[in-house]
């Protein structure tokens, strides 16, 4: 499943990465493969920002405001009901509204 292009929080810093398969192993969606002992970012519009990698990134090699953003807000409707809001409105704007 794909979200809105362009938008995630994710970031990644291939010197910090250490290439222990962790974020491979945890990213529901498939985001990261190996490539030559490190981690690779195979399409950041996969992300749908629930903090795993980044959780369990020991080394610091990825980031993500997870919780936020429109994939969150995409998520909170199907279980909630009604419009996907990424809330633009308070101080922890989500991605979309960038």
């Amino acid at each position: 499943m794909k979200y809105l292009r362009n938008v995630t929080t994710l970031t990644y810093d291939a010197g910090k990465c250490a290439g222990c398969e962790r974020c491979v192993e945890v990213c529901p969606h498939g985001v990261f493969v190996m490539q030559d002992g490190k981690a690779s970012v195979t399409d950041r519009d996969r992300c749908m920002e629930c903090g795993a990698c980044a959780n369990n990134c020991e080394f610091g090699a990825l980031n993500v405001r997870y919780g936020v953003g429109c994939a969150s807000a995409i998520i909170n409707s199907m279980i909630k009901g009604g419009e996907p809001s990424c809330d633009c409105s308070g101080p922890n704007q989500g991605s979309c509204c960038q």
